[in-house]
């Protein structure tokens, strides 16, 4: 088909937020202008396009809800746990472990993963910060080490795949009809455990000679360079502890892990009934309401009504602040779709061109027909939009460029997908962006964000060009 003034801008569009990610800059305005330019020149009204931008960021919002959701009521969770004291109860039998530097290394890494798998990286981070850097600085591990370990594991290899909340597939799927969530979360979860086994294998023999003997001298010095501004504890305050924390403490986690073995199970074989799109975060999310309902009764059953009430309200005060820059840049990229960009323009969606894809199409036999130069360039362009901070914001894109590329290309949309998903939470996420929400990690291990990205680089990038051809080989 004919390119009109709309594709043209379309294009535009989206180079400059890429480069507007590539500067450190917020895309929220940049995707907003366009979309107004995108919808006036297609429409032709100025009054249109006008229109267009709040038309298209409320059909956003209303795609993505359900991700919200689930974020603010794992949250609240989270919140609801240490209300009761059951935090520092989790916690405690890895302490036991943590007998010298590289176990110390390998218990943060298992933490951090199956913490972050339900409660997601950032609200975790505190939670293990806390409580657990101290004691493994005194095991003989290093500070940096002790960072590495929480940001790789966390913001890198549990948050890429997302495989629990399906936060991240569900973004990426959002902005096509041919991917499906539940096939992106399946293959990612393969693909971020072996970007992880590589670069996390490698990040442990760059500080292996900085592992000291266990001794407290270690956290005394370590306690001595600390630096008052790095204050980055959460408040304490109004948290009753009691018998009820044990109980919860061990209850929590059983519950969640006899989720995400069913899940699992049911993922990758035949012997329980498997679970539809949408349906595990619905049940994580079911679960962890009737927990907070549950925690709240023990604690202050007088106070039951109030206190679930706030824990929700954090969770979603949480949830818009990760999220909410998100909403404008996915609507953006949904105006590539046919079907979103009717309801978006009022048109019929049959006859609405899908804006994206056309230009894909029209530049195709500029494509090199190869997998490996096509799978490296989603998997960069994942990388530089994980340039951002958050490793989130591109994720519609990379899920609407894998499609037409894959139509084009004839490979899978969903490896292509996977593989552009893998490398913007990897670099975006928090491993690679000095001002993601790894600045918490480095506060709570008292160094420079600069040196733990300076660390992570060289393991990561090895570990995302060996997972690209993984993907290739085997998917």
């Amino acid at each position: 088909m004919e390119l009109s003034l709309a594709h043209w801008l379309y294009l535009i569009g989206t180079l400059f937020i890429i480069v507007t990610m590539l500067c450190r800059q917020n895309v929220v305005v940049p995707a907003l202008v366009m979309s107004f330019f995108v919808a006036s020149a297609f429409t032709g009204s100025l009054l249109d396009g006008i229109q267009a931008i709040f038309n298209a960021n409320l059909i956003a919002a209303t795609e993505l809800f359900h991700i919200f959701l689930i974020i603010a009521i794992m949250t609240a969770l989270l919140g609801s746990i240490q209300s009761i004291g059951a935090d520092e109860q989790m916690v405690k039998p890895f302490q036991k472990v943590m007998r010298n530097g590289t176990l110390a290394f390998l218990v943060l890494i298992v933490v951090t993963y199956f913490l972050s798998l339900f409660f997601w990286p950032a609200p975790a981070v505190p939670l293990i910060g806390a409580l657990l850097i101290p004691v493994a600085i005194s095991a003989g591990l290093s500070p940096i080490g002790s960072a590495i370990a929480i940001s790789l594991a966390g913001h890198g290899m549990a948050l890429s795949s997302d495989f629990v909340l399906k936060v991240a597939p569900e973004l990426t799927a959002s902005s096509s009809r041919v991917l499906e969530a539940n096939a992106i979360g399946e293959q990612t979860l393969i693909l971020s455990l072996v970007t992880g086994v590589v670069s996390l294998t490698i990040a442990y023999f760059m500080i292996r000679k900085t592992i000291r003997k266990p001794a407290k001298e270690n956290l005394k010095e370590w306690e001595n360079g600390k630096d008052d501004d790095l204050n980055l504890q959460t408040d304490a305050k109004d948290v009753v502890r009691g018998k009820y924390s044990t109980v919860f403490a061990f209850l929590v986690p059983t519950i969640f892990l006899i989720i995400v073995t069913y899940v699992v199970i049911a993922t990758f074989s035949n012997a329980v009934p498997d679970i539809e799109d949408g349906a595990g975060a619905a049940l994580v999310g079911g679960t962890a309401i009737i927990l907070i309902i549950i925690m709240s009764l023990f604690r202050n059953y007088k106070r039951t009504l109030q206190e679930v009430s706030d824990h929700i309200v954090n969770g979603f005060v949480f949830a818009f602040k990760v999220m909410g820059l998100v909403i404008p840049v996915a609507a953006f990229f949904f105006i590539g779709s046919g079907e979103l960009a009717g309801q978006i323009f009022g048109t019929d969606p049959d006859t609405t061109p899908s804006f994206l894809f056309d230009l894909v199409e029209e530049g195709q036999h500029y494509i090199p027909n190869n997998e490996v130069f096509t799978a490296f360039g989603v998997l960069l362009l994942g990388m530089v939009s994980g340039l951002d901070g958050s490793g989130f914001s591109g994720l519609p894109l990379i899920g609407s460029l894998s499609e037409a590329l894959g139509t084009s290309t004839g490979m899978d949309p969903t490896t292509l997908a996977s593989i552009g998903q893998i490398g913007a939470i990897w670099v975006g996420g928090g491993t690679l962006v000095a001002w993601s929400p790894i600045i918490a990690i480095a506060g709570f291990a008292k160094i420079s964000v600069i040196d733990l990205v300076r660390k992570s680089f060289i393991p990561v990038i090895i570990g995302l060009v060996i997972t690209m051809f993984f993907a290739l080989l085997f998917f």
